[in-house]
């Protein structure tokens, strides 16, 4: 057995885990990095890398469909899968030496390809080797929840570990789970020639403004997208080819593939919490620092419980690395954290929607609004649909939703005006290139301050006795 000293250990090697182990390296810090599956973990194999290159085929295809207002005679494109699957794979390859083994040990961090697992409170085994460590970080992600639906263990289904080595187009995709993973994939699939059909227990895109996840919903059924609330899966029945779906309520729904996007659950399996002193329930507890019940252990990203998120892994590196190397407090946030789901139109928020807002601010909060059909560039370019709403509380951005062309684009910010505690003043201020759709959150913070310049009646006695006054 062999034994190592290090300054931090790092179990797992997705995004916040390779954020740490590099950052701390860099720093001078010893550090020891453990991963058992694939360098750079799910988000670069098997979630926003892959189902983005996916998207992007697919909107391809579906480009060459409504080019009608542009002059641009429409055709049906022959699409073939495979070769869809294969820019997914390329996009990977491209991505993939930044997060592989040989630039982590070029930094100077020891890389041992085994599964992680305390065995004291001061210590991990990895395969044949023990590292006691001065500081552990927990970053082992999540991974495809499978609800116990009966007949479903009697199924082929895929999740989104399996989705993409599918070669062959799915004639008719089921989709269970109407959430962000299940409508980009629902989108993507119809516009590369695929049925779909998506069956929610609850409502689509749920956790988004009712208002906004309405308008995608829209263009995605006008796009073909069977989508089914309220329909809660009661049993699944079939063989590969021919499955079936039966809802609470009798209705059945049937096709030939089934992915299942219900949600994530957190890799905890086998890390030896109990051992270490570490206290758990679905997520590791964590405190506000992102210390475990053992202080020497961090937990951090979707292990960690809250927002299942790569950029929030990644924050969470920044966060603990300033605490782990420096010995200074830090504390983590979700105040300023934003999230896109990349359907089109898109949809982005960050902080309080409306009805989160409400409930907290009452009479305080204002809703300003602005559209994107009075935006220039979005009229040339024939991409009008949407709107941002942003929720302001005595001159100050409480929360921002968008939906609409480049959505995950145009929230950064009011991230950045949220994360720095900025006035709607300064995004007025701010000056656009035009023609942008960066112009819509430019006019927003006007339509905030429209109604105060221009409806104020002693604004116009200032203006006009001014007039009067100058030579």
């Amino acid at each position: 057995m062999k034994r190592i000293k290090t300054d931090i250990c790092v179990i797992g090697a997705g995004s916040g885990g390779l954020s740490v182990a590099a950052g701390a390296v860099q720093m001078g810090a010893s550090v020891v990095l453990l991963e058992a599956h694939k360098m750079g973990g799910d988000c670069l194999n098997y979630g926003c890398v892959p189902s983005k290159a996916l998207i992007a085929a697919a909107k391809h295809a579906h480009l060459m469909r409504a080019g009608a207002d542009f002059g641009v005679t429409p055709v049906t494109p022959e699409v073939s899968y495979a070769a869809a699957k294969d820019h997914v794979k390329r996009v990977i390859e491209t991505i993939e030496p930044v997060d592989s083994q040989e630039r982590f040990e070029g930094l100077g961090v020891t890389v041992i390809r085994e599964r992680g697992r305390f065995i004291s409170g001061t210590e991990v085994q990895a395969g044949d080797t023990i590292i006691a460590a001065r500081r552990f970080v927990i970053a082992t992600g999540s991974s495809p929840l499978v609800p116990p639906i009966p007949g479903l263990d009697r199924v082929p289904y895929l999740t989104n570990e399996t989705l993409f080595d599918l070669r062959d187009r799915p004639e008719h995709l089921l989709i269970v789970g109407g959430g962000p993973i299940g409508m980009e994939m629902a989108q993507a699939h119809v516009r590369l020639g695929s049925k779909v059909t998506v069956i929610e227990g609850m409502k689509a895109l749920g956790k988004d403004d009712p208002e906004l996840a309405a308008i995608v919903l829209e263009r995605l059924r006008a796009e073909g997208v069977e989508i089914a609330e309220d329909a809660m899966a009661a049993e699944i029945r079939g063989k590969a080819g021919a499955i079936e779906i039966e809802v609470g309520d009798g209705r059945v729904f049937k096709g030939t593939h089934l992915l299942m996007a219900v949600g994530r659950k957190t890799n905890l399996d086998d890390l030896g919490l109990d051992t270490a002193g570490v206290e758990f329930d679905r997520a590791i507890k964590v405190g506000p620092d992102l210390r475990t019940t053992n202080r020497r252990i961090y937990a951090i990203g979707d292990v960690a419980g809250g927002l299942q998120f790569t950029h929030v892994a990644g924050y969470h590196a920044g966060v603990i690395i300033r605490s782990m190397l420096f010995g200074l407090p830090s504390k983590a946030r979700t105040d300023h954290i934003p999230w896109a789901t990349y359907t089109d139109p898109e949809l982005a928020q960050v902080g309080l929607t409306e009805a989160e807002a409400r409930a907290r601010h009452g009479e305080a909060l204002e809703v300003v609004r602005f559209p994107y059909k009075e935006n220039d560039r979005a009229i040339a370019s024939a991409r009008t649909t949407g709107l941002i709403k942003v929720m302001v509380v005595k001159g100050r951005p409480v929360g921002a939703s968008i939906v609409g062309a480049e959505a995950g684009e145009l929230i950064g910010i009011w991230a950045l005006a949220i994360a720095n505690g900025l006035k709607m003043s300064g995004i007025a201020s701010m000056v656009a290139p035009y023609p942008t759709l960066g112009e819509i959150n430019k006019r927003v913070a006007g339509a905030y301050f429209s109604p105060r310049l221009f409806a104020n009646p002693m604004v116009k006695r200032v203006v006009r006795l001014v007039q009067r006054a100058l030579p």
